[in-house]
């Protein structure tokens, strides 16, 4: 009979144990509230990811940590919303990675012109270690790096021609995101190159207040551009890999369980908003032709007059950005088409 109650007496520490560290762990979530602010609309891949990221935080964390979601850019542009992450009055992103090279001037190099052959190419290169490299350079900014998320290729929109020759782009008043390196190049395409924040851009185009922009196909089906623009051409000029942050402030006061919910939310909402942003690009151009848009390819004789265009540009960001670093990038890039 002793011998049972000193097992029953075990038995009863061990669960008081373990309850005491089921509630020990439970404590080490705090119920919370997140923004989570990004530019596109509703509906769009990157609202995709952003929405099955908040659904794995809030099953993850037992519903103690919400992920309120702000679309469509109501928050304020990139620049706003990266300053506000780093002020910590957001707490999360999803953007062009090329926009942070007004932090880390290496990020420019995802922007050099026909870096990628395809969205493969760029997985390998920014979930490999200079991907990750880059990542870690951005603590200092007040910002800590998630993961990449994908927008796709990007092509040119205009209301006022075809472009199927490289010479079609002079003269065209075409809005830019606000990145140095995207002002040079369509600069040095004979374009009148203009940043311009995303909320402003539909408005700037209903008004002819610009003649064109660029963005992915999914982006341009998305923000109903085809209301506002007549032609699409599939130049594929630059392949935007989104990079998704979190306020390093908000990250530094995370416990180490929070911040195991948010990471493993990244890597889970990563797989499927590229699968998502890829099977929609797809549908996309179809789509956009169906909506009465002009679709245009450039031959490649006149891809390879881009190339040539540009190349004082690539020369430019090179060494500003570093050559070490471009021909690390390079190499990697190499490695992934093998």
């Amino acid at each position: 009979m002793r011998k049972n109650l000193i097992h029953r007496l075990l038995a009863a520490a061990v669960a008081a144990t373990a309850l005491l560290a089921a509630s020990g762990a439970a404590a080490q979530v705090k119920e919370r509230t997140l923004k989570f602010a990004f530019q596109n609309q509703a509906g769009h891949p990157q609202a995709l990811g952003a929405q099955k990221f908040a659904d794995l935080v809030a099953a993850k964390s037992g519903g103690k940590i919400a992920v309120k979601l702000f679309a469509g850019g109501v928050l304020g542009g990139d620049l706003q919303t990266v300053s506000a992450l780093q002020g910590g009055t957001i707490e999360l992103t999803v953007l062009n990675a090329g926009i942070l090279s007004a932090q880390v001037k290496e990020f420019a190099a995802y922007d050099l012109p026909f870096l990628f052959n395809s969205a493969k190419e760029a997985d390998a290169v920014t979930d490999g270690p200079f991907g990750q490299k880059l990542m870690a350079k951005l603590e200092d900014k007040g910002l800590h790096g998630l993961g990449y998320w994908d927008l796709g290729f990007r092509n040119l929109t205009n209301s006022k021609r075809p472009i199927t020759k490289a010479d079609d782009i002079a003269g065209l008043k075409i809005r830019v995101i606000q990145s140095p390196i995207y002002i040079d190049l369509f600069t040095a395409l004979g374009a009148n190159a203009t940043p311009l924040p995303f909320p402003e851009l539909y408005p700037a185009l209903d008004q002819k207040a610009v003649d064109g922009q660029e963005n992915p196909n999914t982006t341009i089906l998305s923000s109903k551009f085809s209301e506002v623009q007549k032609y699409i051409t599939q130049t594929r000029h630059i392949y935007n890999p989104q990079a998704l942050l979190i306020s390093k402030k908000t990250w530094d006061g995370m416990s180490a369980d929070e911040k195991k919910i948010i990471a493993q939310a990244s890597a889970e909402s990563t797989l499927f908003q590229r699968a998502a942003s890829r099977g929609a690009a797809d549908g996309a151009l179809d789509a956009l032709k169906k909506a009465g848009m002009v679709v245009s390819e450039i031959p490649p004789q006149e891809t390879a007059k881009l190339r040539a265009k540009v190349q004082p540009v690539i020369d430019k960001y090179s060494a500003s950005v570093g050559e070490a670093t471009v021909a690390e990038l390079m190499a990697e890039v190499e490695k992934a088409r093998k």
